[in-house]
């Protein structure tokens, strides 16, 4: 339950943090400094570092055969015991706030079975955030579902909404009274880009995956957080988006106050030539999603890379451009166009909850940083309401089919001994976050 001492502690954080940024504005001449209270945190999700998550799809994606997983998760970053260490991290770099989710699969590991051992879990990270300084920017649901949930069709499940509105109330009402912002789904039109940029063979891989899933459950489906067949996309989308609302509704009688929205994965798209595809491309990639958000206190913006359109579909990265560990280009200015797009469409305060680079090469990441911020800030001058930014990730962790082999960390970790150590790209960001300026 949420107690006094948790609801004075939330309020005056909030008050401090969250009042002023979504309506300030920045001077659009002289130096690039953010706005008093501006949001500077930095990103993790629960599956992906906390480790031994059993009880969750994933886990039982990445141990079936045929996979489409690289590697099993296995302890991840440890994250679940050391999660002191991570907000240490944080803080050490300056940081005023930081992002986490909830591992629904542990909250609820069977159907109305909740475990108050793994809420005060949670309840702990949020004071550990309170006493270091940061705000805790918590996602009830980070892709991973519960293994029954997706047993019985994840959010193909025309229950789904009303369950995951459980989870929330249950969730909110032990945890939101210390929360300073909450999103309810992350990425939840990731299936619907994915349908878009995955080649034939990956679909077909992954239908396999999710067949010896079903198989493994003793059930004729299974429906991953992340992971779904493709012709169940749009009716999914549909029932998130009713899981979002009466998500949303049960966060919000917990806690009135509390500013909740989602995170939506957005390129930076770009028209090229007569008849480019782009205005079709954000009609499907996130039109459901930009009207389902209207009502909502903020939106957040996961960019990472821009899309050029042309008229038969993405054009190749430019010759000689900087290229990410998939080939595509790392392209600094596609923040700042994913966020004027995002705000102009919703009339949304936008709160970049993920930006970054996945790269082995610490020295793009240290160029990319300012740059993406230059940006940012330049759109922030144009009147554009932004709330503040994390970076992805605090610490290199588990990539999903990709495995550990794919790092997007501020912070290397010894996958042997768990110690996190800080690369130069940690020191350039905190530079920027004691400014306040880049």
């Amino acid at each position: 339950m949420i107690d006094r001492r948790s609801l004075l502690a939330a309020g005056a954080l909030s008050a401090a943090i969250a009042a002023a940024p979504a309506v300030s504005k920045v001077a659009a001449t002289g130096p690039r400094r953010f706005p008093k209270g501006f949001v500077w945190g930095a990103a993790t999700a629960g599956h992906q570092v906390e480790g031994n998550n059993v009880n969750a799809d994933s886990w039982l994606l990445e141990n079936v055969r045929p996979t489409v997983y690289a590697q099993p998760s296995g302890d991840a970053a440890n994250s679940f015991a050391m999660w002191p260490a991570d907000l240490d991290c944080a803080k050490a770099l300056g940081l005023n706030a930081y992002r986490f989710s909830l591992e629904w699969a542990r909250i609820e590991p069977e159907p109305g079975q909740f475990s108050g051992a793994m809420l005060d879990h949670y309840k702990a990270v949020i004071d550990g955030c309170h006493t270091r300084g940061l705000a805790p920017v918590v996602t009830f649901n980070h892709y991973t579902t519960p293994r029954w949930f997706a047993a019985r069709g994840g959010w193909t499940h025309a229950d789904a909404p009303a369950l995951f509105a459980r989870f929330c109330d249950r969730a909110a009402r032990h945890l939101a009274g210390g929360m300073a912002y909450a999103t309810t789904l992350n990425e939840p039109n990731i299936m619907t880009l994915l349908r878009v940029v995955l080649p034939p063979p990956v679909i077909a891989a992954q239908h396999a995956m999710l067949a010896a899933a079903a198989k493994a459950s003793g059930t004729a489906s299974f429906a991953a957080g992340n992971a779904i067949e493709i012709d169940q996309v749009d009716a999914a989308t549909k029932l998130m988006i009713a899981g979002h609302k009466a998500g949303r509704a049960a966060i919000k009688a917990a806690r009135g106050n509390l500013p909740v929205g989602l995170s939506l994965a957005m390129f930076d798209d770009q028209a090229a030539g007569p008849h480019s595809q782009r205005d079709a491309m954000r009609s499907r990639l996130y039109g459901p999603w930009l009207e389902a958000v209207k009502g909502d206190d903020f939106l957040g913006v996961q960019n990472y890379e821009r899309k050029i359109w042309g008229a038969d579909g993405a054009l190749p990265a430019p010759a000689g451009a900087t290229l990410n560990y998939s080939g595509s280009e790392v392209y600094a200015a596609s923040l700042g166009g994913a966020v004027r797009y995002a705000h102009a469409a919703t009339g949304l305060p936008i709160f970049v909850t993920e930006h970054g680079v996945g790269t082995d090469d610490d020295a793009v990441r240290a160029a990319l940083i300012p740059a993406a911020l230059a940006g940012l800030h330049g759109v922030m001058a144009e009147g554009v309401p932004v709330i503040g930014y994390c970076h992805w990730s605090l610490i290199d962790n588990f990539e999903w089919i990709f495995g550990f082999k794919v790092h997007f960390g501020l912070h290397r970790v010894d996958p042997v001994t768990f110690a996190r150590s800080p690369k130069p790209s940690a020191a350039t960001y905190a530079a920027i976050v004691r400014a306040n300026a880049v």
